[in-house]
């Protein structure tokens, strides 16, 4: 089995390749990608011989060099993992081109080249703004509202209608190959233990969070190592009770079910392990980035797949960090 991984050099993408040649010692990981923050994370895999790891410099907006890695996968065994983004809000707004051409057009291009599974990561940002109260199912309209959520999920439009499968992550926490500071969990923990406090805007905006290896476990799971042929063609899933289930042409919410909180939920959290952390909130200004709800994870949850690492477990861990290594080294955000 080989699996390339678009952008497979950034934030989750170092932590997934390490998971997969972990999990399967005779998969090959091939991560395509164009070191756009000149990070280095991928370092310890070329200890690996290269029928296990290889990595080829590229830009997914290069559909001649793309092709060219795609055509060397066989499509009986071998998966396409496109995680090559520009993430955030922050970090779309500033290139708006660049942002459709990375999130959007290389997606769909992979799914008109390759007859090759594919496993997507769109954001749960997709389901927009509610009133925090009620649970976000599959089923509930998609409404982005950021060109970073916009073109995500154009991009699963056009996996889902190929019949692939997408994974809709909950904002992600936890250290990586790649560290990023600038995400939610990371960011705030960051400002307990540099600041020791924080001024909130729409402190009572929710969402869901995961912790990053808890997302590449998805991802190992929608592998299917355990699988059997149906007489569709099509090769089904096993679940933890050996049922079989089609993640052809699905979406599943990946997220830490326990972990639906509020900006001030959170921060209360953070507080049970910072001492002395002071949370303020303010509705004079108001924060660009405005997604509001709580989603359910009972679909991927009933194939066997659980989120292992709480959110306590996640901010001891950021803080542990925070408290060794340099806290203004700007390499660690995508801005």
């Amino acid at each position: 089995m080989k699996v390339l991984i678009t952008g497979g050099a950034g934030y989750l993408g170092t932590v997934l390749t390490e998971e997969i040649l972990k999990k399967y010692p005779h998969a090959k990981v091939i991560v395509y990608d164009n070191l756009l923050y000149k990070q280095d994370g991928l370092l310890s895999f070329f200890k690996y011989p290269e029928d296990r790891f290889e990595f080829v410099y590229g830009d997914v907006r290069d559909h001649d060099s793309l092709l060219e890695q795609l055509n060397k996968l066989d499509k009986d065994n071998d998966y396409v993992i496109p995680l090559a983004a520009i993430v955030g809000f922050p970090a779309c707004e500033r290139d708006l081109s660049l942002a459709n051409e990375v999130n959007f057009e290389h997606v769909k291009y992979i799914t008109k080249s390759t007859k090759c599974r594919i496993i997507y990561p769109n954001t749960n940002s997709g389901y927009g703004i509610s009133d925090g109260q009620g649970f976000c199912t599959e089923e509930t309209p998609l409404s982005p509202i950021s060109a970073y959520g916009k073109t995500k999920c154009q991009a699963e439009e056009a996996v889902l209608d190929a019949g692939h499968t997408s994974l809709r992550l909950a904002t992600v926490f936890g250290t990586s190959y790649r560290f990023r500071k600038d995400l939610l969990v990371n960011d705030f923990v960051l400002r307990a233990v540099s600041d020791s406090c924080i001024t909130l805007f729409e402190s009572s905006f929710k969402r869901n969070f995961i912790h990053v290896r808890d997302v590449a476990r998805a991802f190992i799971k929608m592998l299917g190592l355990r699988t059997q042929p149906h007489n569709s063609g099509k090769t089904l899933f096993l679940d933890d009770q050996n049922k079989s289930f089609d993640p052809y042409g699905q979406a599943y919410n990946v997220g830490l079910s326990s972990a639906n909180f509020s900006k001030l939920e959170l921060c209360e959290k953070i507080k049970e392990h910072v001492s002395g952390f002071v949370i303020t909130t303010s509705e004079i200004n108001s924060d660009p980035d405005k997604r509001n709800y709580i989603v359910s994870n009972e679909k991927l949850e009933k194939t066997g797949w659980r989120a292992e690492v709480d959110i306590d477990t996640g901010i001891k861990e950021l803080v542990k960090a925070y408290e060794v290594f340099n806290k203004s080294n700007v390499k660690h955000t995508n801005l």
